[in-house]
């Protein structure tokens, strides 16, 4: 008689939020091989105490104060680090907002655990440490960003060096007809708009600006061990294809899907094995085309290349990058800078702060404080 495998524990951080969410939607769908043992949340106290009703987890904790938590609660960051390396988790997929999700990643990874990593900022910010803790710790991390995922998908059981090139799309988010001139006057609410995905206000932002994508670049370079001159990116405004990935023999493998974050949770959650689920629906190429493939305007959006460009320089520019933009998206959503003023702030921040030592995770947490600073100060927000 063959014995059913006990479910994995997963510990779900940030499960208010857009990834949040869809992974628990899908973790609900497959309770037979997911309990969800671990919930956090930044501050949505009502929607946290709703999930832990459904789920049942052993842990709930909750990083900012509010009226809306349990007193038996977990609370301040230490509440992301408890969650992760708890005995009673395997998976731990990290949807964390920003550099914020570092130490449970490292942490997470030096305990052993799958990271199914939506926070692509943790790479970013501290790459190098995060493959030492993988290393050290036995832990793995598996991204959930459908780029990535797609690339995952495309290269299990080739190595790196059949691959010739990855090519991440982009949708080109809500202004990608927009004229410069145009941009200029560009609300919060245009910005938001975007055309294919639901997701959370940051990010959204970063899709507009196509930092996002900036973000994704660097994020490729370490998950895949990929040099910067084969990551390219191109626009697919249908958001269907994924990613592609050309092998040195000539042939493209890409992964295509309806546009929908479940697939890449579950497969984050699973890989490298394939499950059932009906969540997500039936492709069907007659109804999604015509699909089609544009060239990045690099000069309406110089954002993706300041931050390949952070990406390539190493040190803490990375970090620098991804602090000037946390800070100017936080500005712009707030209604005190311009469109056009994210990208100023990254290039200004970018060449003052370049330079700062990031040989440690204190060093480069200061990178990440000045970057912000800097942003703050030339704004005066």
């Amino acid at each position: 008689m063959t014995r059913t495998a006990a479910p994995k524990g997963v510990a779900v951080l940030g499960s208010t939020g857009s990834i949040g969410t869809t992974a628990l939607r899908v973790l609900d769908r497959q309770r037979e091989r997911f309990r969800v043992t671990a919930l956090t949340a930044n501050s949505n106290g009502a929607l946290l105490r709703e999930q832990a009703r459904l789920f049942s987890p052993t842990f709930v904790g909750m990083v900012e104060s509010s009226s809306d938590a349990d007193e038996a609660w977990k609370s301040g960051t230490e509440a992301l680090i408890a969650a992760a390396t708890r005995d009673d988790v395997d998976i731990v997929l990290n949807a964390i907002v920003g550099a914020a999700g570092l130490d449970a990643t490292l942490a997470a990874l030096e305990s052993g655990k799958r990271v199914a990593l939506a926070n692509k900022e943790t790479l970013v910010i501290a790459g190098d440490l995060v493959r030492a803790a993988c290393a050290s710790g036995s832990g793995e991390v598996v991204p959930v960003d459908s780029e990535h995922s797609a690339i995952l998908q495309c290269i299990t059981g080739h190595p790196t060096s059949e691959v010739r090139r990855v090519v991440l799309t982009a949708s080109g988010g809500p202004f990608r007809d927009w004229s410069a001139e145009r941009l200029a006057s560009a609300t919060v609410a245009d910005a938001l708009r975007h055309p294919t995905w639901q997701m959370g206000r940051k990010v959204t932002i970063d899709s507009a600006t196509l930092a996002n994508k900036a973000l994704e670049v660097i994020e490729a370079h370490f998950l895949f061990g990929l040099p910067y001159d084969r990551i390219e990116v191109v626009v697919h405004p249908q958001s269907v294809v994924h990613s592609f990935v050309e092998f040195i023999d000539g042939s493209v493998v890409a992964q295509m899907s309806v546009p929908t974050m479940e697939l890449p949770v579950l497969y984050a959650l699973t890989h490298p094995d394939r499950v059932a689920d009906d969540g997500v629906p039936a492709f069907d190429p007659v109804k999604l085309s015509p699909m089609t493939f544009e060239p990045v305007d690099h000069e309406r959006f110089p954002a993706l290349l300041l931050g390949i460009s952070a990406g390539e320089a190493g040190g803490a520019a990375p970090a620098v990058f991804n602090a000037a933009n946390e800070c100017a998206v936080a500005a712009f959503l707030a209604g005190k800078i311009a469109f056009a003023d994210i990208p100023r702030g990254i290039s200004s921040a970018l060449e003052k702060l370049s330079g700062m030592a990031a040989g440690t995770r204190e060093q480069l947490l200061a990178a990440d404080s000045a970057g912000r600073r800097h942003v703050q100060e030339m704004f005066k927000c």
